[in-house]
């Protein structure tokens, strides 16, 4: 994990990016510097929050792709053909995930606490031959959507041996207090295995438990085939540095910003 500090004209732009992926790859965790959050904050700031990253990551804004999500398992084959919709223009669907092998083509994901990842596939000579962003919330992490971004990238030439993945920042176990009805989503959804391993209960309060994100989407990843030195988990939580990221749980749930996750196809 590497932080980046850019100027552009004037202003500073933050990020992270992962040290493990390819030269070619261009990508960034984006912080709370911009917001990307289409219900509060105005369109023209949208527009010019996206074109800034656009320059921060060298990429041309038209073919920007970042719809609506859905907290879904959804994940979908884009290309230049959608670039723009949601911020630009109308889009004609909605999804959580995105995989790509057309050149210039970026992929964006939006989140405050839910988990970001993007992943980068290569051939044999170490060239990027398809990348892909995830928003993972708990609800797609259950549904598996990082296990379903890697088999639509297979689907398009990748093998799970060479392809990179880097969990972003977002919510630590320590800050992410669940229910009871989080417990038996995941028991209904992953089984009473993924129960011991990924929950603990409360140490002060009753019938309240804290759940590892991270540590399920990285699992689900190596059940895929990725590599363990292949995933990079930054190990950043949204909660706790609410002064450089937006969080949901941070903010005491009042209406709060959205970062952004972003890849290019080279």
């Amino acid at each position: 994990m590497k932080r980046e500090e850019l100027i552009k004209d004037g202003e500073r732009i933050v990020f992270y990016r992962s040290e493990i992926f390819p030269p070619d790859c261009r990508h960034g965790f984006f912080t709370s510097d911009m917001d990307f959050n289409p219900l509060r904050c105005p369109s023209d700031i949208l527009n010019q929050n996206v074109h800034k990253i656009a320059s921060a990551l060298d990429f041309d804004a038209s073919g920007f792709v970042s719809v609506k999500q859905i907290h879904s398992a959804d994940v979908r084959n884009v290309g230049k053909c959608d670039g723009g919709k949601f911020y630009f223009r109308p889009s004609d669907f909605e999804c959580d995930g995105y995989v790509t092998v057309e050149s210039g083509t970026a992929l964006g994901v939006r989140s405050a606490d839910c988990v970001p990842i993007l992943l980068c596939a290569v051939n044999g000579n170490g060239e990027t031959i398809s990348v892909s962003a995830v928003h993972a919330g708990w609800r797609g992490t259950v549904k598996k959507i990082a296990v379903a971004a890697v088999h639509r990238m297979c689907s398009v030439g990748a093998v799970p041996e060479r392809i990179f993945a880097a969990i972003g920042p977002s919510i630590c176990q320590d800050c992410f207090e669940v229910g009871g009805d989080f417990v038996q989503s995941v028991r209904e959804g992953l089984g009473e295995s993924a129960c011991l391993r990924y929950i603990v209960p409360s140490k002060d309060k009753d019938e309240k438990f804290h759940a590892d994100l991270w540590s399920m989407n990285r699992d689900q990843l190596l059940s895929c085939g990725v590599l363990p030195k292949n995933i990079d988990v930054f190990g950043i939580c949204t909660c706790c540095n609410t002064n450089e990221f937006f969080s949901h749980r941070g903010s005491g749930k009042a209406p709060h910003g959205t970062q952004i996750s972003v890849i290019v196809m080279p």
